[in-house]
């Protein structure tokens, strides 16, 4: 085992550790409700935490991982695909805004499946999100462990299984103790360590190559496409880039995880400075570990399995105590994203579900026991899916990421804006994305040259505005709904 680069990597998990706890004393002494504390930090959020948690739960294994390992394998075709991602933060935040933090104060909604129960007055809609982000979320967790699992099998030299196992048991107690708060401020810890660690990676790659012009020669002598923006072998069409827009980028707004941000800070003034260093963030880091992927092919010219690129590329080009604290971004990027997926399926289950539908009057004892019950069997369930990995896991989150945006963008964002829509247009808007999506995803290979995303979310988006505009819900004003 290379020491050099383990123990800085045991720092950095302590560390988090510490924070957890802390967290943990935090949820305790509060006097706020167990459920607004647990999974929304009290709403509590300043802007700069507010930027590094949408950041870091964003930019998860894929974007760490997986993504430098894609642009490894298509050359500076993937890095200018996975630029789309610049807007996401910003776009978010501007779209959804103060409006839906205050509805979400209004309705004391703690997760999106509240805010959508009482925008929409129905059972059927509330049941119809939770199940789905269960069902596709459990995909997205699953990619994350498999990529902390692969850096810690690239660093340590241990079985795949062991690895998947001490990170599986890592991330599980801190969340289980510390909540949304160990969350958020975990990831801005994390969110730091990906900037710099980033900027540190490049630097070393790009001096391991010999300069930019040197790897950019080395680049065109193995195979040229790697320069132009259609990939290795000309697959990527500017419809398909272009589709990414969608997927990656505007879409997002319809992602639980990254909506539930939306819902925790604390002022407008905190909102708008987390546009801006969110923006510059998010652009920064997605821009330069998607280079250092496609840097690292001179380097590395025979890596097989593309989701060991990072690491491989960080042991390579840097000394071991260093490059231990680099690769704590991938890391840290795993941890945040996992976290956050964990708490909110876990609030699926407990609030969405438990509360709500089976036991309305459970105390708030109950309520905790439940919480830190349903995270800990979720993490087990999805350590036994992390078992068999795909090669790329990348392709595994986008599924994930595709499944939810076509559910849930618009009867977020419409039902934001728009009086007319119902609970009707919601319900027909979500099953339609949630079929269309598999079908497309799953029987057509780009359809018209785009991503599977696009159809399914255009087709929800007719739908709910037809089936809204054709039909009336005896409509009252939302009650506030009650939370423990």
């Amino acid at each position: 085992m290379n020491w050099a680069v383990i123990i800085p990597l045991l720092l950095f998990i302590i560390l988090i550790f510490i924070i957890g706890f802390w967290a943990n004393r935090s949820i305790r002494l509060s006097k706020k409700d167990f459920m607004q504390e647990y999974f929304l930090g009290g709403r509590e959020l300043g802007g700069f935490i507010l930027a590094m948690t949408m950041m870091a739960t964003y930019g998860s294994a894929s974007s760490f991982i997986g993504g430098p390992g894609v642009a490894y394998t298509e050359g500076l075709a993937w890095v200018l695909l996975a630029m789309t991602q610049v807007v996401t933060g910003y776009f978010v935040l501007m779209v959804l805004g103060k409006k839906f933090a205050i509805k979400a104060r209004e309705y004391k909604a703690v997760t999106l499946t509240d805010y959508l129960r009482t925008r929409y007055q129905s059972h059927v809609v509330a049941l119809l999100a939770a199940v789905s982000i269960i069902i596709f979320l459990f995909s997205a967790m699953a990619a994350q462990w498999v990529g902390g699992a692969r850096l810690i099998e690239t660093v340590t030299g241990i079985p795949y299984t062991s690895a998947l196992f001490i990170f599986a048991a890592s991330v599980l107690i801190y969340v289980i103790i510390g909540g949304f708060r160990a969350v958020a401020l975990t990831d801005a810890v994390q969110g730091s360590v990906m900037f710099v660690g980033t900027l540190i990676l490049l630097i070393a790659t790009v001096i391991a190559g010999g300069g930019v012009e040197e790897i950019m020669q080395g680049l065109t002598r193995e195979n040229p496409n790697l320069i132009t923006p259609f990939g290795a072998d000309l697959t990527l069409t500017p419809a398909y880039v272009s589709s990414f827009w969608i997927l990656v980028g505007v879409a997002v707004v319809g992602l639980p995880q990254v909506t539930l941000r939306a819902m925790s800070y604390k002022s407008s003034k905190a909102m708008h400075r987390a546009i801006i260093i969110g923006t510059v963030v998010v652009g920064f880091v997605m821009l330069n570990m998607h280079l250092i992927g496609v840097f690292a092919r001179p380097i590395l010219p025979s890596i097989e399995v593309g989701d060991k690129v990072m690491p491989l590329i960080a042991l390579e080009v840097l000394p071991g105590w260093v490059a231990g604290l680099v690769l704590a971004a991938p890391m840290a990027a795993i941890m945040s994203t996992v976290d956050s997926l964990l708490l909110l399926v876990s609030s699926a289950f407990v609030k969405d579900i438990y509360v709500t539908y089976l036991k309305p009057d459970a105390s708030e004892r109950r309520v905790k026991g439940m919480s830190f019950g349903v995270t800990g069997v979720l993490g087990i369930f999805v350590f036994l899916m992390a078992l068999q990995p795909p090669d790329l896991l990348i392709w595994l989150n986008l599924f994930a990421f595709g499944g939810l945006e076509a559910t849930f963008i618009w009867p977020v964002v419409l039902g934001l804006y728009w009086q007319k829509g119902n609970k009707y247009g919601a319900i027909s808007s979500m099953l339609t994305g949630i079929l269309s999506y598999v079908i497309v995803d799953q029987f057509f290979n780009q359809p018209l040259g785009v991503h599977s995303v696009v159809l399914p979310v255009l087709f929800s988006f007719i739908v709910y505005v037809l089936v809204s505009a054709g039909t009336t819900q005896n409509y009252t004003a939302p009650v506030t709904n009650p939370t423990r």
